[in-house]
């Protein structure tokens, strides 16, 4: 089992816990466990670091946060080169916008899972975000509420990361 640290955003079925703070945040509809593959909503256990936050500028800033443009998707078709990367419209395979109307992707905070490699078919954009309300479950991300999600980010340091407990 990993050993948390303080700069670690330790996150459980109950909620999470970042530099002493608790916090109420959703996670997968399949609960925290090994995923299985694309689309089994669970929440990948294990240690995990933040790779990009991206933000939409038109609603919010965040220093250091790349823009989220109209344009922007993330490739979740397990048999594209692009498996599990953002990519730009228009896209001739599978992919999930970025840019949507709803708050959900207004921050959107990528983990290195299934990164480095990329394995097709194991899972594919599994983000931090704004949820859609307390314990909403997600597809399988971990999702804060905006207020939140902004404080554990200005905070976020590159030692960071987040540990997902089962």
């Amino acid at each position: 089992m990993t050993q948390t640290r303080f700069a670690d955003l330790t996150v459980t079925r109950w909620g999470a816990l970042y530099r002493g703070r608790r916090f109420a945040c959703a996670i997968g509809r399949g609960g925290i466990g090994h995923k299985r593959g694309e689309g089994d909503n669970v929440t990948p256990v294990g240690t995990h670091r933040l790779t990009d936050v991206y933000v939409r500028g038109d609603r919010l800033q965040l220093p250091g946060a790349r823009v989220i443009g109209p344009r922007a998707l993330w490739c979740d078709a397990p048999d594209h080169p692009d498996y599990n990367t953002q990519v730009q419209a228009p896209f001739g395979a599978s992919a999930e916008r970025m840019h949507r109307p709803d708050p959900l992707y207004d921050i959107v905070g990528v983990l290195d899972f299934n990164r480095a490699p990329v394995r097709p078919g194991k899972g594919s954009a599994i983000f931090l975000h704004v949820w859609r309300g307390p314990r909403v479950p997600t597809a399988g991300c971990i999702a804060f509420a905006r207020v939140d999600l902004v404080w554990i980010l200005e905070r976020w340091t590159e030692g960071s990361r987040v540990v997902v407990r089962g």
